[in-house]
C-alpha cells in the first residue's frame, strides 16, 4: 500500500476529505493517504509541500500562485472551493477600534509571511486606498490561538481570517468583527509537488476522483449541516448560511481566472512577475 501524505487547514471546507477517510475510500484502492492539519495555514503548507514533508496540500489558491513563482516546485493540480473565502477583519472585543478607517497605518497580525492573512491585508489596503507602503503594519501570530492571544494582549490590531471559521471567538465576546474582506477568485486549490506527481500519476487521478464524487454531492449528503456544527463546534444557522454560500469545484482553475489573479498580486508587489498558465497548472 502507497503512502501519500496530504495536508490542509482544519476547518468545515475540508471534511469531504475526513469523510472520505474515514470510509475507507483511499485504502481499498491500495492507497493509504495520511491527512495532516496545518493550523499555520497556507504558509506553513508551501514550507511543508519544498521540505517534501507532504506531497497534495489544499491551499488557498493566491498563496499557492506566490510561493509557485518564488520556485516552489509544485503544480495546481485542480480548484477545490470555487467560490470565494469570506474573510472577517477582526478586532479584540474591547479594542477602541469601530471601522475599516480606525485600522489604516495600525498592525495587522498575520500567521507568517506569504500566508493568506498576510496577502488579505493588501487586498483589504488596496480596497480602501491605503498607502501600502506607509498603512500596512505586520505582527506573525503563527496561528489562530496566537491571534486571539496576540489581539487581547495588543501586540497587533486587527487579523483577517475565514468569518465562519472565528464566528465561535466573536459570540465568546473575544473578537469583534467590524467588516468582511472577500477574496476575489476562488479560494482553495489543490497542489501538488512536481516529482510526487511524475512517479504517482495514476494514483493522485485516483484521490481526485475520490474527494470529486464526494464533493459533487456535498450539500446532499443527510445532516450534513448539523455534521459540521458538531464538529467544528459551529452554530447550525452559520454552518447552513455557509453551505448556501460555498460551491466546490471538479475541475483545474481556468487561465483567465488565474491571469486575473496574478495581475492583483503583482499590481499589490506580491508577486515580481506575471507568469504563464503552464508553469502554475497542469491538467492531469
Amino acid at each position: 500500500m502507497k503512502q501519500i501524505n496530504i495536508g490542509g487547514v482544519p476547518e468545515h471546507f475540508n471534511l469531504a476529505w475526513y469523510l472520505t477517510l474515514k470510509e475507507g475510500e483511499y485504502k481499498k484502492e491500495n492507497i493509504n493517504l495520511r491527512w495532516h492539519d496545518y493550523y499555520g495555514g497556507t504558509g506553513a503548507m508551501c514550507k511543508a509541500l519544498r521540505e517534501k514533508e507532504i506531497d497534495i496540500a489544499v491551499i488557498l489558491t493566491e498563496g499557492i500562485v506566490k510561493d509557485i513563482i518564488n520556485e516552489n516546485p509544485s503544480k495546481i493540480v485542480q480548484t477545490f472551493v470555487e467560490t470565494p473565502l469570506i474573510w472577517g477583519i477582526h478586532v479584540a472585543y474591547d479594542s477602541p477600534y469601530k471601522t475599516i478607517e480606525d485600522l489604516k497605518g495600525k498592525k495587522a497580525a498575520i500567521s507568517r509571511y506569504g500566508s493568506g492573512s498576510h496577502l488579505m491585508a493588501y487586498i483589504n489596503a488596496q480596497n480602501n486606498n491605503w498607502d501600502l507602503d506607509k498603512d500596512l503594519d505586520f505582527e506573525v501570530i503563527k496561528n489562530l490561538d496566537g491571534a486571539v492571544e496576540g489581539l487581547i494582549n495588543g501586540k497587533a490590531d486587527y487579523f483577517l481570517w475565514e468569518k465562519f471559521t472565528t464566528k465561535p471567538i466573536v459570540d465568546d465576546g473575544k473578537f469583534r468583527r467590524i467588516s468582511n474582506c472577500p477574496s476575489p477568485w476562488p479560494c482553495f486549490v489543490i497542489a501538488v509537488r512536481e516529482d510526487f506527481i511524475e512517479s504517482n500519476k495514476k494514483e493522485l487521478q485516483t484521490i481526485l476522483n475520490i474527494i470529486n464524487n464526494t464533493t459533487a454531492e456535498f450539500k446532499d449528503i443527510p445532516s450534513i449541516d448539523k455534521t459540521i456544527a458538531n464538529r467544528y463546534e459551529q452554530k447550525l444557522e452559520d454552518v447552513q448560511e455557509w453551505l448556501s454560500l460555498t460551491e466546490w469545484s471538479q475541475e483545474l482553475i481556468d487561465e483567465k481566472t488565474l491571469n486575473n489573479i496574478q495581475k492583483q498580486l503583482y499590481a499589490l508587489n506580491i508577486i515580481p512577475e506575471i507568469v504563464d498558465y503552464k508553469k502554475l497548472t497542469l491538467k492531469l
